[in-house]
């Protein structure tokens, strides 16, 4: 049986979906208004990892990530440019797409825009209202009211005393008390608006993510995801609102990701060490980056240096070489045999990628041993994770999207070099092949002529 950390309890647990054979999963997405970062990558990838073993376990899942198209980033950066909001959104959403693309990611069932969901926004502000949870204030915003909602910190384990003296209370006059936060915003000369009972405005962050999952989900539903930095107050306050509206637990099980750290150091700006996905896909191919992200367990820091890539790039490139006579296969897993029990253990254990990947690399020593059974389960397994659904060669031939020397370059100096040797011009027969050496590319002669690949 699949066991699931739940952040809510802190405790590895059984998990039991609500409906026998379904999974309603919700993740929180982008919020669009720039390129997508590697800590946007490794939600993309743990999550979609998820999916995929779910599907594999047999359940139908009904996978919901959201796209916060309208927020103060969002309106700044638009004016800063000189468009709309929506033009910028819209921009921004297609290079998150061509992203996910590449790094092997599959669409959810449902990607909501919080745009397209002002009503059930402000139908379940209207309810918090009435519960007495929430209140309009003088200046146009709608609050909610944190002391009155009884368990408030559950998810991140603090109590209201520590949170009110966190550094993260924002000081607002028209607040009753610095910890409640807003879930309507009263509008401003020159931003998007919607009419709302309490006037013109547009809604804050965390109610948008509530009125989608309900919408969607239903107001009870199995697992939500997404970084650990959302834990609070986003999560938190998701909480507070669903479970204040509806009188009913919201969510089963959490899971959050772990953060994505730069040589040791945590990722940000500030620090001048954060990189978008398009940077780290300039100098690794995408399938290595898929792969680095899932050699870590979801839950652990993932610390990303180029010796870390080098490293991944180098092992995905072992378990490919193990397929050179495997054939692509869309034969479904035979989980009975050994190999594929082992890899169903770990990834019940919490989605144990890292064990799941040992499985794999057990499976391409033997395959290397000439045991073509192990090569075909290499290959099945490997596709549940979505790695290893190439030929060979070319992924040995692939590059990063900057690599240097293109295939038609490196097939033309190749053939240069074989003529050079046929006119036992040896000496212009080693320049070619240290000047592919010096660009990456490792040459093997052998009886059926010289192939290639990327170092």
């Amino acid at each position: 049986m699949l066991h699931i950390h739940n952040s809510l309890t802190r405790t590895k647990e059984e998990f039991v979906p609500l409906t026998p054979g379904m999974v309603r999963m919700y993740v929180c997405g982008m919020t669009v208004y720039d390129l997508c970062h590697l800590g946007h990558a490794r939600v993309f990838v743990v999550f979609d990892m998820a999916t995929r073993w779910l599907r594999a376990s047999g359940y139908q899942v009904e996978y919901v990530r959201n796209i916060t198209d309208i927020d103060d980033k969002i309106i700044k950066r638009a004016a800063e440019n000189g468009e709309t909001p929506g033009a910028l959104t819209e921009r921004f959403i297609e290079e998150m797409h061509q992203d996910e693309r590449a790094l092997g990611v599959l669409p959810p069932s449902h990607e909501p825009r919080a745009t397209a969901y002002v009503a059930q926004m402000l139908a379940l502000i209207g309810q918090l209202i009435e519960k007495g949870l929430a209140y309009p204030a003088s200046n146009g915003d709608v609050y909610y009211s944190v002391r009155d909602f009884p368990g408030y910190g559950r998810l991140s384990g603090k109590s209201l005393d520590e949170l009110r003296a966190g550094e993260r209370v924002e000081i607002d006059t028209f607040k009753r008390d610095p910890l409640d936060f807003v879930l309507w915003k009263g509008a401003k000369p020159g931003e998007p608006a919607w009419a709302s009972p309490w006037g013109s405005g547009r809604p804050g962050w965390h109610i948008e993510c509530s009125a989608m999952s309900a919408d969607l989900l239903g107001n009870h539903f199995d697992i939500h995801g997404g970084g650990q930095d959302l834990q609070f107050p986003h999560h938190e306050n998701e909480i507070a609102q669903s479970e204040g509206a509806h009188d009913c637990t919201f969510v089963n099980y959490w899971m959050h990701n772990g953060f994505v750290r730069v040589d040791n150091e945590k990722m940000s700006k500030s620090l001048g060490n954060f990189f978008t996905i398009r940077e780290v896909l300039q100098q690794y191919d995408a399938e290595v980056v898929r792969f680095f992200i899932l050699r870590a367990h979801y839950r652990s820091p993932l610390n990303y240096s180029d010796a870390h890539l080098d490293d991944a790039k180098s092992a995905l490139a072992r378990l490919y070489t193990a397929l050179k006579s495997a054939p692509l296969s869309t034969t479904p897993v035979d989980w009975t045999l050994p190999a594929a029990q082992a890899f169903k253990v770990a990834m019940d254990d919490d989605f144990n990628t890292p064990e799941a990947l040992a499985v794999l690399f057990d499976l391409a020593s033997s395959a290397n041993r000439g045991d073509a059974d192990s090569a075909h389960m290499l290959r099945n397994l490997g596709g549940v994770l979505g790695l290893l659904q190439r030929d060979t060669a070319d992924f040995l031939k692939s590059g990063a999207v900057g690599a240097g020397l293109s295939e038609a370059e490196i097939d033309a100096m190749i053939v240069a070099r074989r003529e050079a040797r046929a006119a036992k011009n040896f000496a212009e027969s080693d320049r070619i092949r240290d000047a592919l050496q010096a660009a990456g590319i490792v040459l093997e002669d052998g009886a059926g002529g010289t192939v290639w690949r990327r170092a």
